[in-house]
């Protein structure tokens, strides 16, 4: 680390950037510093407790979670790998489609062993059965090579996947993390990213004539003197066309996006090559296009990650889209980042 004390750091960089210094995010990061830092001695073999080789952290969308774990995260002098949560399993699937054997999950980790002492993964959620089936192997594996282990998430442990499809088979890496993790949870009443909004000005609604003017008048302004071209993108074989692209700003209609049978992988891909996309139409959510929702939720996840500027046209204020009932607690962590993401700064 550094002759500072993480705490100390941490207050300085709280002071650099105007943050707000939190005691309950100070006491988060003693914590890790006491995780990281742990060591054996000759009194360890005395006492039961298994070392831990997990951090979890919960809390609310908004309150510090990630700016927390990413500034302790570039404190730290070690062979080390963030990423997010879809990217990490990306590259899981990915490993396993080359290698096609059965030992691809020992074969995955024992990779990571080679390369990392400590894999952080940011926004950790469960969506689907397929990863939610592997995920109890895949870090049962990953603990009994000692890799260490950070996750920030939305969700309390115990409700990881709540109502999924076969839950009862994901059960049992709810059982691994809670034996090898240091819970804890970052309970704010605040969401930082909700502050200062007179600063957002690239949301327009509702879809009318006015807001499809306005939407025009802001792409030109922000496409003057760029080239357009047609950009394709290509994920596992499959094209997807960009038709409004130019010099990295893209334009889409939601559908485009969200009622294709399009994922994670595909807007990894896209915001690769993207600094700033349009996306319009976005609709008033229910049970009905939950499916699509949910596909939005991926979507702003990735791009907020990878720090991609938004401007939107929407059905309605973005804080009464609505939502479907299963997605509802989710979607709250992607309005507060609409929020973030489409600020003028």
């Amino acid at each position: 680390m550094s002759i500072l004390s993480l705490q100390d750091s941490f207050k300085e960089f709280c002071n650099k950037n105007s943050f707000e210094k939190n005691n309950k995010q100070i006491e988060i990061v003693n914590i890790l510093e006491k995780f990281l830092n742990h060591k054996k001695n000759f009194f360890s073999k005395f006492f039961k407790n298994k070392d831990k080789l997990c951090f979890y952290l919960y809390g609310n969308i908004g309150v510090g979670k990630t700016m927390i774990l990413n500034f302790v995260y570039n404190k730290l002098k070690i062979r080390k790998h963030r990423l997010h949560f879809n990217e990490f399993m990306i590259s899981f699937h990915d490993f396993r489609h080359k290698k096609q054997n059965d030992n691809s999950i020992s074969s995955f980790v024992k990779n990571l062993k080679k390369n990392y002492e400590l894999i952080y993964l940011d926004e950790f959620q469960v969506t689907n059965i397929v990863d939610a089936m592997i995920l109890g192997k895949l870090f049962e594996v990953i603990f009994s090579e000692k890799i260490k282990i950070i996750i920030t998430t939305n969700t309390k442990l115990n409700e990881l996947y709540k109502d999924g499809l076969q839950r009862e088979l994901f059960l049992p890496f709810i059982s691994i993390i809670k034996y090898n993790s240091i819970q804890k949870e970052l309970l704010l009443n605040d969401d930082y990213r909700l502050k200062d909004l007179k600063n957002v000005q690239r949301i327009f609604y509702p879809l009318n004539e006015s807001t499809k003017f306005n939407i025009n008048k802001s792409f030109r302004k922000y496409t003057r003197n760029k080239k357009k071209e047609l950009k394709k993108i290509t994920t596992k074989g499959r094209d997807f066309i960009i038709d409004d692209f130019y010099d990295g700003i893209a334009r889409f209609k939601f559908n485009d996006l969200c009622k294709k049978n399009i994922g994670a992988e595909d807007y990894i891909n896209i915001a690769k090559v993207s600094d700033h996309i349009f996306i319009e139409e976005v609709p008033i959510f229910k049970e009905e296009n939950s499916n699509q929702q949910l596909r939005f939720i991926t979507l702003i996840d990735i791009l907020y990650e990878k720090k991609i500027n938004l401007t939107l046209s929407l059905a309605n204020d973005l804080k009464l889209l609505g939502s479907s009932k299963k997605n509802s607690e989710v979607f709250k962590r992607t309005i507060s980042r609409l929020f973030e993401m489409t600020k003028i700064r």
